[in-house]
């Protein structure tokens, strides 16, 4: 990113008419204002910024069911941290959501497809809950651990479980995030996005501050879309009880076993051992510890972290199969690459704005120009790499036709409208 900003500076600084025949540039001279009533002060401006994203963001983010014996500071502070990510780089916030439905969905149609006669039809609200966390594994009465949806299908298929019987409404019963909360997010967005063009209008000067902000809530948007059907602060899963004539499973994917052997984690990848890079001390790994949710964002890889293995939930950043993100990678890169064209569009409605200085002028032009074309230029080079079918690719991508998933990446984009 810092070498596309650097190409970009002279391009920007060549396109300026005031460097070329040598008179000053349009700056912003806060001196020569005079007062009048459409002048607004620093903290109303910031403070419409603040609550217009803290709307946005804080009820964008539908996270995970937390841990049974986890306080709510602890379920807080990891909303804060996602809330974080999300103002940071919203990219990584729609590609996990993008992971999300689409292992919800898949999911949802597998289990109508296996037990369609056995249930109700299972629907992506049902999907969502059993991936983030919404069924939990009752032994003699006491909680060992939560199922993944391929744990929970292989259990009632073997006849272990009971297929549990929970219908939509009662899931949505369970969640604290309504349509209701959404919308009023989206009205104060509107808002937001009515005084701006109001703005414009009447010719009024618009803060950086602000087209930021309206970038990040324009982004956030696609996050409701594709979390739209899924529970929002579900607080405790929902009990599946093993049978008692059946002998018990022997591992869970979130179950908390401890001293675990490391031999066993070796032949067992998806055992409760806590992943390598939080028990090893050298500095790479001290330095994963602290940013191993973002490969989880982009569907990467899902790590079981100490806490979450402790206390036998989903990982934070997880709640999707791996599987479907390899499988669906083209969708993913498609849609984040877009969201990231988005972000930078939205900061290029600067390209006029009054500045303090040439120098500052240039820097926002040539960062814009960079955020746009970076997105574009990653999906072009992997597209066309797709295309060719490269032989290393087969590492990272399925054989899946590239055209297929691209429409399949446009249909899913008109199911969230």
């Amino acid at each position: 990113m810092a070498f596309l900003l650097l190409l970009h500076i002279p391009f920007v600084y060549s396109s300026l008419s005031s460097h070329r025949n040598g008179t000053s540039a349009t700056t912003l001279d806060v001196s020569d204002f005079p007062p009048c009533s459409n002048n607004r002060s620093l903290w109303d401006i910031i403070w419409n910024c603040a609550a217009t994203l803290f709307a946005c963001t804080w009820t964008a983010i539908h996270p995970n069911i937390p841990g049974m014996d986890e306080g709510k500071f602890a379920a807080l502070s990891r909303r804060l941290g996602i809330m974080t990510v999300t103002l940071v780089a919203p990219e990584l916030t729609i590609t996990w959501a993008t992971i999300q439905f689409l292992s919800a969905r898949d999911n949802t149609k597998a289990f109508n497809d296996a037990f369609g006669v056995q249930l109700h039809q299972w629907t992506v609200t049902h999907g969502f809950f059993a991936w983030m966390g919404g069924f939990m594994l009752y032994f003699n009465d006491k909680p060992r651990a939560t199922l993944t949806p391929m744990e929970l299908r292989r259990f009632v298929d073997e006849g272990s479980v009971e297929m549990p019987v929970i219908m939509e409404a009662d899931i949505e019963d369970r969640s604290k995030g309504d349509a209701l909360s959404k919308g009023i997010a989206i009205v104060q967005l509107a808002w937001f996005v009515l005084q701006l063009i109001a703005r414009y209008v009447q010719k009024l000067p618009i803060t950086l501050l602000e087209l930021d902000t309206l970038a990040v809530a324009a982004l956030t948007c696609i996050s409701y879309g594709f979390w739209w059907k899924k529970p929002k602060g579900i607080g405790r899963p929902h009990a599946v009880y093993w049978k008692a004539t059946v002998s018990p499973p022997s591992e869970l994917t979130y179950e908390y076993v401890a001293n675990i052997p490391f031999e066993i984690a070796l032949i067992c990848p998806y055992s409760s051992k806590v992943d390598e890079i939080f028990s090893t001390e050298d500095w790479a790994s001290l330095f994963l510890t602290y940013v191993y949710p973002l490969p989880s964002f982009m569907g990467v890889g899902i790590f079981n972290s100490p806490h979450a293995v402790h206390s036998r939930r989903v990982p934070s950043a997880g709640g999707y199969d791996v599987d479907d993100a390899h499988r669906h990678r083209f969708i993913m890169l498609f849609i984040g690459c877009f969201s990231g064209a988005v972000f930078g569009g939205m900061h290029c409605l600067g390209w006029n704005v009054l500045f303090q200085g040439r120098v500052e002028q240039i820097l926002w032009r040539a960062a814009s120009l960079a955020i746009v074309s970076a997105p574009v230029s990653i999906f072009l080079l992997n597209s066309y790499a797709i295309y060719l079918n490269h032989f290393w690719l087969d590492h990272f991508w399925l054989n899946d036709s590239w055209l297929d998933q691209l429409g399949e990446a446009v249909r899913i984009f008109s199911y969230i409208r």
